[in-house]
């Protein structure tokens, strides 16, 4: 097992503590910054949330510069992603802080892009993340921890930064589904 790949394992053996954090009552108290109030627990699941997400841009960069490419990676990477953002969104939806029809939207078209990802390889095809699915994912990556940290440090002004940038994300997610089935349509026809 290469590097990046110990990484990527590394991932996803962080979800699991990163949902006992933000679920499990473990009485660690909070702490006040800027007029806002923050569980400890959410302030250390957020730190959590940003490793993870820094970790995957650092495998997938240590993956290509040193061609350790695998199919263990190219299978685990994507799917610790998925897991890691999807387990975030439905803590935030159990702590009432993001709304489901938003993640519900965010978590129907991440299963529905992976498996037209999964007809595309079965026909000899890989479909490459296009710049409306970074600009997702990127969004997706500021809203999380924003809404963990109950919008700090924005929380003074009275602006929502946090679900600014969650709908910003569930607009780049309709647009990138939209658009990956679209000019993807072609592995539909004749199969219907």
């Amino acid at each position: 097992m290469n590097l990046p790949n110990k990484i990527t394992v590394a991932r996803i053996i962080l979800i699991p503590i990163f949902v006992i954090l933000c679920v499990a009552p473990l009485g660690l108290g909070t702490v006040t910054w800027l007029d806002s109030t923050i569980p400890v627990s959410n302030v250390i699941a957020a730190v959590i949330f940003i490793v993870a997400a820094l970790t995957d841009w650092f495998d997938g960069h240590l993956a290509r510069k040193h061609n350790l490419i695998t199919n263990f990676g190219k299978f685990a990477d994507p799917l610790a992603d998925k897991l890691l953002v999807a387990a975030a969104f439905i803590v935030l939806v159990e702590q009432h802080i993001a709304p489901s029809w938003v993640v519900i939207i965010i978590i129907s078209r991440e299963f529905a892009v992976t498996g037209l990802r999964l007809l595309l390889v079965e026909g000899g095809e890989v479909m490459a993340a296009g710049q409306l699915g970074k600009i997702k994912t990127f969004t997706q990556m500021i809203a999380i921890p924003l809404m963990l940290l109950h919008n700090w440090p924005f929380e003074w002004s009275g602006i929502r930064i946090d679900l600014i940038f969650l709908y910003v994300c569930a607009f780049f997610t309709v647009w990138s589904g939209w658009d990956y089935f679209y000019k993807n349509r072609n592995i539909f026809k004749g199969s219907m």
